[in-house]
Formats: structure tokens, C-alpha cells, sequence
């Protein structure tokens, strides 16, 4: 088999079979397959798009370029829940114990934020002592007792997805929906999760800036996730504005908690309860309807926020962090930032906003960067609210030396208007 002739087969629009998308995947990986013949099918790939056929294909090779997860010792109700990247996106902290409190097993690796997008695993080691790197033994052990565990990503899973995006994003091929789907997939396979949910973000804080580039590539991972023998399910949401009142590590653990103490923000505890709901559905076979009233009454009994402290304990965090016996560390400065006019805020731009919080010290550029965990935004108003000129609608947390400039960021993100603006739906459509 030639790589030239895989090259020139795809280029021409003929589909690739199984073999071929393998060997690929296979000389990518180890590199007896050159860079320059990689980024040329890539390319073609980009151009030509990719049969439903060539998409699974590529994503079960990917995927088994490194380990797969066997999570059957922890039944068949396991389930892994995965966002496509956000700005205030703290929903992994809300629904993975809400399911877990349904009986759901969530054993979850997750990742760091990069750039404007926050990660999970950030927010965690914002507890004093949670430990986000755990053996396979502490892993499993946690799982099985708790029903979740939450902790970094391993870099043993689908390692030809890394060299692969590497050379997508110098090539400018990043924005293909086969090779975004089965980027994101081969990885959600490779974890073993019987049952995995999506959450597709569009809007300017999101990869996908509108809800049709969402929902084609929604449809396309559910497709593969089915084609691979998993329930999966997705649910396509606005990422327009934050999400949530709080942009930051520590901040949003503090707002993750209050909605499973049943306060907070309404628009983030819906999300929560709908992607928790779909879970527990999928996972049991029940009907969503069901499944919702029973997300909801978790955090009423507060069996959901008991599930998250269990699993922080268990991972060597300070739960008094959680409960409010304790207050997480505080930030050096606070930025006031006030409303230049009187008016409904028309505008919140997600995108700005999480620059404006990674410059506060919340996010990093690269991989090596060190997060300030106390750093972050406060929303005080959101969309469809009410300012009156000179008053406060949001605080940016951080070192003083940080905040230098962030205002105009702020100034760029906010928009006023006279009249009150439509309302912004959540989720836009779920696809089973």
C-alpha cells in the first residue's frame, strides 16, 4: 500500500476504505509515514469531506493508536459527558455528580482550559489537594465506591489524534467536521464510557460560530459514537454568552456548588439538568421526561452536591471549600467595571470575556503557563438585565499588574441598548 495512492484516490472523491484510513492513521502515528504526505491527505480530506464510513473508520483507528479504557468492571452504566469548549463553562462539576446521584458511574478524564476556553481539570485543582492525576487503581477504586471520579486527561489515549491535530492546525485544516468529530470521538472511545453525551457549544465563545456548523457536526458524533457500539446523545447550546455568572477556576467551583445547593443561576442549572438527564436516560433507559424530574430532585435532596464532595474527599480535596466552611483564596485586585450609559445589556461577547479572564490570570496561552486559581469575572448583571450608567456589571479578579488594560476588552464585550433584547434560547436542539 502507497501513501500516493491514498493521496490521489481521496483527492479525486472516491471514498477511502478501512485499510487505507488505517495504515494512514498507523504511519502518521509512528512517523514512517512523512509530515508533508500527512498534511497532503489532510488537506484533501478538508476539500472532499469524508463518507460516514471513512468518518468511523478514522475515529476507531485513532482511537486505537494508544490504550482503551475498559471500564466494564464498573457495570454497564458508565457514562462520560464531553463539551466542545466554552466561557464559564463549569457543567462537568454540576451534572457528573447529578448523574452519579442517579446511579450512573461517571469515570471521567478531563482537560485544561487553553486560550479563551476554560478546562475542568483547572477548576479542580483550584480545591486545595485534589489530586487530578490518580493511578489506574485510584481511579477505578474511587469510581466503583462513589460512582465518579473526575481527573486529568491521560496522554496514552489515541496518541495519532495529537500528531494529527498538530499538523491540522499549521495546515489550516482544523475546521473540517469529519476530522473534528473524529478528533473528539476517538478520544470519548478510547475512555470506554458506555453512554457519552455532547454538549456542541455554537456562538462566538464557541468553535462553531453557528448553530447549523453545530448541528452538523452534533450529528456526525453521534453518528460515529453509535456506529462504535456507545449511547450517545447531544445537545447543541448557545455560547453567545457566558455561561453562568462567573469566568475562572475557584469562582466557577463556587457557582457549581451553589447549583447543587439549588441556587444560582437558572440558565446554568437547566443546562445542568438537561445533560445529566440525557445520562441517566441513556444509561437506563428511561424517558427524558422521567429522567429530568429526577436530575432536579437530586439536587433537591442533596444527594447530587454529597456526590461531588465524596469524590473531592476521595482525591485529597478540602470539602470545607465546597460547603462554605472555608473561603477559597481571594484575589490580590478587583476591577470595577462600570456601565458607560443607562440601558438593557444587549451584548455579552463570550469570546472577549474569556480573552479578558485569561489575561486576569483565570486562562493560559500555552500549555506551560501558570493559572492564577483566585483570578476570574463576576458577572453582577447579564443579558437582558437593566444598568444604570455608573454601575457596577462586572468585577475582574486578579494581580493588579494583570488587569492593566482589561477594560477595554470589557468595553468591547458589553452592548446597551434602549429597548429590552430578545430573549437568547439555551439549547437550541438535542440530537438522539
Amino acid at each position: 500500500m502507497r501513501m500516493t495512492d491514498i493521496i490521489a484516490k481521496k483527492r479525486d472523491g472516491k471514498e477511502l476504505n478501512q485499510k487505507e484510513i488505517e495504515f494512514f492513521v498507523k504511519g502518521a502515528a509512528d512517523g514512517s509515514i512523512p509530515d508533508y504526505q500527512t498534511s497532503a491527505l489532510l488537506m484533501a480530506i478538508y476539500l472532499g469531506g469524508m463518507t460516514e464510513n471513512e468518518t468511523t473508520h478514522l475515529t476507531l483507528a485513532m482511537a486505537e493508536s494508544g490504550d482503551i479504557l475498559d471500564l466494564s468492571s464498573l457495570g454497564d452504566k458508565t457514562v462520560d459527558k464531553h463539551s466542545t469548549g466554552g466561557v464559564g463553562d463549569k457543567t462537568t462539576l454540576v451534572c457528573a455528580p447529578i448523574a452519579a446521584a442517579l446511579g450512573c458511574t461517571v469515570a471521567k478524564m478531563s482537560g485544561r482550559g487553553l486560550g479563551h476556553t476554560g478546562g475542568t481539570v483547572d477548576k479542580l485543582e483550584s480545591i486545595t489537594g485534589y489530586k487530578t492525576s490518580l493511578s489506574r487503581e485510584e481511579f477505578f477504586d474511587t469510581a466503583k465506591r462513589h460512582g465518579i471520579c473526575l481527573m486529568g486527561h491521560s496522554g496514552s489515549f489515541a496518541p495519532a489524534d495529537g500528531k494529527l491535530y498538530s499538523l491540522r492546525d499549521v495546515t489550516a485544516t482544523v475546521e473540517s467536521i469529519p476530522l473534528i468529530a473524529s478528533s473528539i470521538m476517538s478520544k470519548k472511545i478510547a475512555a470506554g464510557a458506555k453512554t457519552i453525551v455532547l454538549d456542541v457549544k455554537y456562538g462566538s465563545g464557541a468553535f462553531m460560530k453557528t448553530p447549523e456548523k453545530a448541528e452538523e457536526l452534533a450529528k456526525s458524533m453521534v453518528k460515529i459514537g453509535k456506529n462504535a457500539g456507545r449511547n450517545t446523545a447531544a445537545v447543541i447550546t448557545d455560547m453567545e454568552i457566558p455561561l453562568g455568572n462567573t469566568i475562572g477556576n475557584a469562582l466557577e467551583v463556587k457557582e457549581a456548588c451553589e447549583i447543587l445547593k439549588g441556587k444560582g443561576d437558572k440558565r446554568l442549572s437547566d443546562l445542568c439538568i438537561t445533560l445529566a438527564a440525557n445520562m441517566y436516560a441513556l444509561s437506563f433507559g428511561v424517558d427524558i421526561e422521567t429522567a429530568t424530574m429526577a436530575a432536579q430532585k437530586s439536587i433537591e435532596d442533596g444527594s447530587a452536591f454529597k456526590k461531588l464532595c465524596d469524590t473531592v474527599t476521595a482525591q485529597g480535596g478540602d470539602i470545607k471549600l465546597l460547603t462554605g466552611e472555608k473561603e477559597f483564596g481571594k484575589a490580590e485586585s478587583i476591577l470595577y467595571f462600570k456601565a458607560p450609559i443607562s440601558g438593557y445589556i444587549s451584548k455579552i461577547d463570550s469570546y472577549l470575556l474569556g480573552k479578558a479572564a485569561g489575561l486576569s490570570g483565570a486562562g493560559r496561552e500555552t500549555l506551560e503557563s501558570v493559572i492564577d486559581p483566585s483570578a476570574g469575572i463576576v458577572l453582577k448583571k447579564q443579558y437582558g438585565d437593566f444598568a444604570e450608567k455608573g454601575e457596577v456589571i462586572a468585577e475582574v479578579h486578579g494581580k493588579q499588574e494583570k488587569l492593566d488594560g482589561i477594560s477595554e476588552f470589557l468595553s468591547q464585550a458589553f452592548a446597551f441598548s434602549a429597548e429590552l433584547p430578545p430573549e437568547r434560547p439555551l439549547i437550541y436542539k438535542i440530537i438522539t
